[in-house]
Parts: structure tokens; C-alpha cells; sequence
């Protein structure tokens, strides 16, 4: 760090000298030539820089400052103390890399699941909307049939007291009582046929 000075302190004397002259290019390449500038006066807006400034400008001030050692000494704390932090922000950040990298291996695999709940899930509902017709369907056709075989039944009753009026069997008005037993009698449940 302290050859930064020099090398600068040194252009800057190089510049200085170099002032004076002008560098022009002549036609000719591969040449150059310098040349005194011509001695002018300089213009008005042109602020005079006093011999005495330029002196002063490379001292130190006199300011009642802390020593440089001090400041180093300072700046060396802050340095320990800014690299603490760099390592802790260092650490936090790998952590959150691998909890970044475990949450998106975790979202993968319930992307996955969730994609065959809802497969399985189509599936159960179509077997349960089958299942839902074929129910309506056996429903209907046990209902239907019911009162099918309610009238066969009541047919079967009638043709049994005919026989029974043929082979000389008497009755009274409990027959008369079971002709007229209708399909929604049997329905309600007020009739009890286990009479017959």
C-alpha cells in the first residue's frame, strides 16, 4: 500500500513538469516534438495558484486528529468485526441454501403425491357415480317387481279361495275382506295376510 503514493506522487510531479511544454504531432510518423508553450498571460477566469499552496498541499495538517496508528488500530477492529459478520452471513446463507434445496426436494415429492390423491380421487368418484347408477337401476327394479309380485300374490290368493268356494268350502266376510286387500294396503302395513 505504500507504493500507491509513490507511483502517484511521482505522476503527479511528472505532469507538473510536462506542463510547460506542448506536445505536437508532426506529419510525419514516428515523430514527436516538443515545443516550450508560448508565454501568454493567462486568462482572466484562470485562478493563480500560489507557490506557497502547492508547498503546503504534501504537509500534514496540524489537526488535533487520532494518530495513524490509532486509526489503524480502529480500522483493524472494524475489519475483525465486519469479517465476523461475513462468516456468520456466509453460514446463514449455506443453511438456508440446504433448507431452500430440502423444501423443494419435499414440494417434488408432494407435487407427486398430490398428483396421485387427485388420480385416485377421479377414480373413486367415477366408481362411485357407477356404483350410484347401478343402485338407482337395482332400486327401480326391486320397487317395480315389488308390486309386481304383490299382485301375482293377491291373484295367487284369489284363485286359492275360488278353489276353495268349488270344493264346497264356506266363507264368510273375512274372504270377502281378502278380495278387496289392494296394493296399497300392503303397502301402509294395515293388513296382516298371515291370517290365511
Amino acid at each position: 500500500m505504500k507504493t500507491t503514493p509513490k507511483i502517484i506522487l511521482s505522476l503527479i510531479l511528472l505532469l507538473l513538469v510536462s506542463l510547460p511544454f506542448g506536445c505536437t504531432v508532426t506529419k510525419e510518423p514516428g515523430k514527436l516534438s516538443i515545443q516550450p508553450m508560448s508565454t501568454q498571460q493567462p486568462e482572466p477566469n484562470v485562478k493563480q495558484v500560489s507557490s506557497e499552496a502547492v508547498g503546503n498541499r504534501f504537509r500534514e495538517p496540524d489537526m488535533q486528529g487520532p494518530t495513524p496508528v490509532e486509526s489503524a488500530m480502529e480500522l483493524s477492529k472494524k475489519y475483525a468485526r465486519l469479517s465476523e459478520e461475513v462468516s456468520f452471513m456466509q453460514q446463514q446463507n449455506k443453511d438456508l441454501i440446504a433448507k431452500n434445496r430440502l423444501l423443494l426436494d419435499q414440494n417434488t415429492a408432494l407435487k407427486t403425491q398430490l398428483q396421485q390423491t387427485q388420480k385416485e380421487l377421479t377414480e373413486a368418484n367415477e366408481l362411485m357415480v357407477e356404483m350410484r347408477v347401478e343402485l338407482n337401476n337395482w332400486q327401480n327394479n326391486i320397487l317395480g317387481f315389488r308390486d309386481e309380485i304383490r299382485d301375482a300374490e293377491s291373484a295367487q290368493l284369489q284363485a286359492l279361495l275360488r278353489i276353495l268356494k268349488i270344493l264346497g268350502g264356506d266363507f264368510q266376510d273375512e274372504s270377502v275382506q281378502y278380495e278387496k286387500v289392494s296394493s296399497a294396503d300392503v303397502k301402509s302395513g294395515e293388513t296382516d295376510t298371515s291370517e290365511l
